[in-house]
């Protein structure tokens, strides 16, 4: 996944990757990581769990448009110990949900 990123990058597109093992992003270096100690088959967090999902891919896309290139960010993140809030701008008021 890392490597794929790096070549996206190159092209000029930036990336961030969500990982669960972070020796592995550190050796492999990903352009930018998001690390969720989370796991194997739940990257974005529990299945139905909506607000935990939006609250990690705002975090990936924060990630994206703040971190530094071979940053590792970890938001700390518990599996099933935290209560989720979506973003207030996803919560998408006054649309159709999908």
């Amino acid at each position: 996944m890392g490597l794929i990123a790096r070549i996206i990058e190159a092209a000029g597109i930036s990336t961030v990757c969500i990982v669960s093992l972070k020796p592995i992003a550190e050796q492999v270096r990903p352009p930018r990581t998001l690390h969720l100690a989370w796991p194997f088959g739940h990257p974005l967090g529990e299945p139905g769990n909506r607000a935990q999902q939006l609250s990690v891919l705002h975090a990936a896309l924060q990630a994206l448009a703040t971190a530094e290139p071979g940053a590792i960010i970890e938001p700390g993140w518990r599996w099933r110990r935290e209560i989720y809030t979506p973003p207030p701008d996803w919560l998408g008021e006054g649309k159709e949900r999908l």
